[in-house]
């Protein structure tokens, strides 16, 4: 008996960004799974950089690195989490990356004798990217995210690619998912339908028709309202969901689940699969809602008044935190503004771990180095990431092992301790985009470590996003006064992992550990450092 095609998903945007695309496309790829059937998800964007690798975190959040090292939206960090699959940089795919890819075979000759035009060939080539999600694999569907919202200029061409992806395909092969907003208005304290109208009109105009309108509200949405989108948008009443603020994202497939979404999408497709599966899910935000302990993490960042910056680590932090049966409460601590031991203990006194988080440049990190220095000091639980464990490495030479002008390259290019340096591999690297060490790759653990405790094996795979590195010259006074190598690339003879021994537990990675957490599967690195954080709080 042939199989059955492929089916493709597209969740779309209306009357204003931000509504959670990212956290539908992924919860729709969740019940779907739950069902037995297998899903990949791909992220459109429709801007022109050609990955957000160069893009100030304020004006796109946190970069998501996959393992194949490619620099994505975070919206791919969600799909990860959600549908426990590992992503490659076929799942991302940007307005930049499609008129490069069409510019180079115009240039090859691919194309002799044609103007070279928005359609056919740049839709030729977004299609040729979602079609390309099936192989070498056969999937039962493929979700695919358009960022923006509809009526924005630079989105029609993914919008006239699905329309003609429909027309190829057949529309019982294509569903269309569109998230819009129904603000309420308090003056007549009544939900308003119009924006939402005016959103699918829009979309009729491209040429496409909803076949689920997911309506964001802080309220519930009466019968009525939804009788009303119905009429209006031409969508049966059971196909306008409620998408109501929840207090965590992992409840969003169930709220989903409990308006049938998983199965409408399955039967209008004509997927067949069991029924589903979501118990782990529904003990998961159980056990979210419902926690034994409660600790306080101070993040220290020079982003932090942009959460989304940091996305993974506060969601890292939300799965060890329930495999440790704890509440993880964040305190946001400006690096920039510990400029002293006095101040760090007027910030950090009341914490019961701190995080000092990933980052390029010099700005903010002194106070990084002073979080560290009080973590060491005082016995109190530390995780370094990236640039944190850069930051840990430079306090200890200076303060342990009397190296008093211990710093990086990256802050000082003339040091004359450089104990963090550029790797030898970048020194010459002039371009910006996609030159860092990017993506996974092995760290061996030291046996008898904390390390090793944590991930219970002796070869690791992590992932990365960084220029500089723990200067090899210094590796043997940082041994020499205490200080643990406790992961080391076997490839590239690098140090991977520090931790100190006579300390409660003080860990630092040189990689993104925050990367690799899922929802049923905390990171082994977050899960013992909340561990040791709950052991603290509880000793005071």
């Amino acid at each position: 008996m042939p199989k059955k095609p492929t089916k493709y998903i597209f969740v779309l945007g209306g009357v204003i960004s931000g509504l959670g695309k990212g956290i539908t496309s992924a919860s729709i790829g969740y019940l779907l799974k739950s069902r037995g059937l297998s899903v990949t998800i791909m992220k459109l964007d429709p801007y022109l950089n050609v990955d957000p690798g160069t893009m100030n975190p304020y004006q796109h959040g946190e970069v998501f690195v996959l393992d194949d090292g490619s620099e994505t939206d975070l919206d791919l960090g969600h799909y990860e989490r959600f549908i426990d699959v590992d992503m490659s940089k076929n799942n991302n795919a940007t307005t930049g990356q499609v008129y490069e890819a069409v510019l180079e075979k115009e240039r090859l000759g691919d194309y002799l004798g044609q103007t070279i035009q928005v359609i056919p060939h740049i839709t030729d080539e977004i299609k040729r990217r979602v079609y390309e999600m099936n192989r070498p694999r056969r999937f039962d569907a493929v979700i695919s995210e358009v960022g923006g919202t509809v009526g924005d200029i630079e989105s029609l061409p993914f919008l006239e690619t699905i329309r003609q992806i429909r027309l190829e395909k057949g529309r019982e092969n294509v569903f269309i998912a569109h998230v819009t907003l129904l603000p309420f208005v308090e003056a007549s304290e009544e939900l308003k339908t119009k924006p939402t109208q005016h959103s699918v009109m829009k979309l009729r105009e491209i040429g496409l028709e909803p076949d689920l309108i997911l309506c964001r509200s802080s309220f519930p949405i009466p019968k009525s309202v939804k009788e009303k989108i119905s009429l209006f948008c031409s969508v049966p009443t059971s196909h306008v969901v409620e998408a109501r603020d929840v207090k965590s994202i992992y409840e969003v497939p169930l709220v989903f689940h409990e308006q049938k979404v998983g199965q409408l999408v399955a039967q209008q497709l004509g997927l067949d699969g069991a029924n589903p599966n979501i118990t782990k899910l529904e003990a998961f935000v159980d056990r979210f809602k419902n926690p034994g302990h409660e600790v306080t993490i101070a993040l220290c960042g020079k982003y932090t008044e942009l959460p989304d910056a940091y996305k993974s680590v506060l969601e890292a932090f939300i799965h060890a935190g329930v495999e440790n049966d704890a509440r993880v409460s964040i305190k946001w601590i400006n690096s920039e503004e510990l400029v002293s031991d006095k101040e760090c203990e007027k910030q950090l006194g009341d914490v019961d771990g701190i995080l000092v988080l990933p980052g390029f440049g010099d700005r903010g990190t002194e106070g990084k180095i002073l979080a560290g220095k009080y973590a060491r000091e005082k016995k109190v639980p530390y995780l370094g990431i990236c640039l944190g464990l850069q930051t840990a490495v430079i306090e200890f030479a200076r303060h342990v092992c009397g190296l008093k002008k211990a710093t990086s390259t990256e802050f000082k290019k003339r040091a004359s301790e450089p104990v963090i340096d550029l790797m030898d591999g970048q020194k010459k690297v002039k371009r910006k985009g996609a030159t860092m060490r990017l993506g996974a790759y092995t760290c061996e653990v030291k046996s008898g470590t904390k390390t090793y405790k944590a991930y219970r094996k002796k070869m690791v795979s992590e992932r990365h996003r960084h220029r500089y590195e723990v200067n090899n010259k210094f590796r043997k006074v940082l041994e020499k006064h205490g200080m643990i190598l406790s992961g080391i690339n076997p490839d590239l003879n690098l140090v991977e992992i520090i931790e100190l021994p006579d300390h409660p537990w003080f860990v630092a990675s040189q990689f993104h550990p925050e990367l690799k957490s899922r929802v049923n599967r905390a990171h082994p690195l977050f899960r013992d450092f909340v561990k040791a954080a709950v052991t603290h709080s509880n000793s005071q």
